[in-house]
């Protein structure tokens, strides 16, 4: 089997790499330009009700925005292969933290599930924190034993243990699909190290068994999934935000009913600001501007891969390729749970849903591709 360790390895050239990838700036960009215009053609109806005032997620969202932008152009200037040496801090600070989600007073919790934390007035989200942590140990470990990862006690076992921590204080928060984002997001790591497939495929079957367990433990994960193949048998209950969204992208039809005259975001859909904008763009914009977004994650998603391909060394290229693949399982699973593909799962759209933890996060991890892409010896490119 042919690794990234054999095949990273590319030649410099004396061109200094530009100061920002624009075609990786631009997309996000404008992605979170759009973002913050749906998040107040989403959300004005709910917040005038909720706190009296049709701007309050608007007002928040630029915010974010704002912090995401001072992130990104930080993380562009931070030499990323700094991040080497704060590897296993992060990984146990990420492991406190979702530790805090269970245990501590500073917990919030919405919907029956805890999965914030507010100290004084920050709330943020740990298992966002907890997905940047462990790309960066793996990046770190993987580069550190590339001559061993196929072995099961070296490559692979590790990895595996580490990630099912994580995992397990995330499905107790409870939070199926973060859990899920977080092991698939290592299993393609792991394979784009070079780990054996038949330790993979192992895995994943075991994995599968008791994630069907798991499915079949408590009852409203079991509705969710029998809605998932049949919405319209459960429309008021496990259905509804399914069939909603559904009737969202149908009344938008190829142009949308415009900005602002979204129908199901009035007290219809539920978290149209969150979970479901992308409904809501696909009503408001209709098929040409759900074509839009699609594109400008896929130029985003793209160079993510040609950063990861020319990276200076393994560190940098399991870097970028998990920040990448982290990104690109966000908006499949985002997008495939509104378009009812996916079982319902409470996972925001990155840089468009409304969010501070991912806004903000999301944005740096684009500034450390930026770095990966300008990071070799005096800042020069690679040819391919």
């Amino acid at each position: 089997m042919t690794t990234v360790a054999a095949t990273s390895r590319l030649p410099y050239r004396a061109v200094r790499a530009p100061a920002y990838d624009l075609t990786l700036l631009f997309s996000t960009l404008l992605l979170v330009g759009i973002g913050i215009v749906m998040v107040y053609s989403a959300s004005s109806a709910l917040a005038l009700r909720k706190f009296g005032s049709e701007f309050y997620f608007l007002k928040k969202q630029a915010v974010f925005a704002a912090a995401g932008i001072c992130l990104l152009v930080l993380c562009r200037h931070l030499p990323y292969r700094l991040y080497r040496p704060l590897a296993y801090p992060m990984l146990a600070l990420a492991a406190v933290l979702l530790a805090a989600v269970l245990f501590s007073p500073w917990a919030v919790t919405a919907g029956g599930a805890s999965r914030w934390l507010r100290i004084g007035p920050l709330q943020f989200q740990p298992s966002e924190i907890a997905r940047f942590a462990l790309i960066v140990y793996l990046a770190y470990s993987m580069e550190k034993k590339a001559a061993r990862m196929r072995e099961l006690s070296i490559g692979f076992l590790p990895h595996l243990f580490v990630t099912g921590v994580l995992a397990s204080f995330v499905l107790k928060q409870p939070d199926f699909g973060s859990a899920a984002i977080l092991t698939a997001l290592a299993g393609m790591m792991l394979f784009l190290g070079g780990v054996r497939i038949s330790f993979l495929c192992g895995t994943l079957l075991l994995g599968g068994l008791l994630g069907w367990i798991h499915l079949h433990s408590a009852g409203y994960r079991r509705r969710r999934w029998e809605s998932f193949w049949d919405p319209w048998q459960y429309a008021n209950d496990q259905g509804y935000q399914a069939i909603h969204s559904l009737m969202a992208f149908a009344s938008g039809g190829w142009w949308g009913t415009g900005i602002g005259k979204s129908h199901q975001k009035l007290f219809y859909l539920p978290e149209p600001h969150t979970d479901f904008i992308f409904a809501v763009i696909g009503e408001e914009l209709g098929v040409a501007g759900a074509s839009l977004i699609v594109l400008l994650f896929a130029l985003i998603l793209w160079r993510g891969v040609g950063i990861a391909r020319r990276a200076p060394d393994l560190f940098g290229t399991y870097l970028a390729a998990g920040i990448t693949a982290a990104l690109g399982l966000q908006v499949v699973i985002n997008m495939g749970v509104a378009l009812a593909l996916l079982p319902t799962k409470g996972l925001t759209l990155p840089f468009l849903s409304y969010g501070g933890t991912s806004l903000v996060l999301n944005m740096g991890a684009v500034g450390v591709l930026m770095n990966i892409a300008g990071g070799g010896p005096e800042g020069m490119k690679k040819t391919a």
